[in-house]
């Protein structure tokens, strides 16, 4: 890596981490707009108690998050486990619903907020703390970046000739690899 690659990392790196954190932001946007949607849909058409109609709602958002996530939001990021992917993504979106919900739960039954603005507010606070969660946990666990250059596994010892793994990128000849120091 040259002098000049070396110091424009950080700024690369922050304009990479801004540009994620926009596009994570569109489609939680959209999926809080779904979220809020549908639970005062569900509240206001059945007689679903209140923790139960945000809980419908936040599946239907989580449903429509992922999808957001995986074909917008992440699109660029590996693809190659998408089992193990979806349920991580079902994983923290569970431990996500529980932080959410949990808040409207204490703030409904806990203290007696239950007003349909009370209870709208306190689903926008829940939604809020448990998408600073969601927003670590997806892109540490779930949506793994690729390393640069876009191919994985490419300077992992093993990697054979005919690719790394089946994932559709030739490995790097040994001629063309560039020498490393140290």
């Amino acid at each position: 890596m040259g002098v000049r690659e070396a110091g424009a990392a950080p700024e690369a790196r922050l304009h990479r981490v801004l540009k994620e954190v926009v596009k994570f932001g569109a489609v939680g946007g959209a999926g809080l707009l779904v979220n809020l949607l549908v639970f005062n849909l569900v509240r206001h058409a059945t007689s679903l108690p209140v923790v139960r109609a945000s809980v419908l709602a936040t599946i239907v958002s989580i449903v429509f998050n992922y999808i957001g996530f995986r074909y917008f939001a992440y699109r660029d990021r590996d693809k190659s486990g998408r089992t193990r992917e979806l349920t991580l993504f079902l994983f923290f979106s569970v431990i996500g619903l529980v932080i959410e919900n949990g808040i409207l739960y204490t703030a409904t039954y806990g203290f007696g907020w239950d007003s349909p603005l009370q209870s709208n507010v306190f689903k926008f606070v829940g939604i809020g703390v448990a998408t600073l969660f969601r927003f670590w946990s997806y892109r540490s666990w779930v949506f793994k970046a690729l390393p640069p250059g876009g191919a994985p596994f490419l300077d992992r010892p093993g990697a054979g000739a005919a690719g790394p793994q089946g994932h559709g990128q030739p490995a790097e000849p040994l001629e063309a690899a560039p020498r490393r120091l140290g």
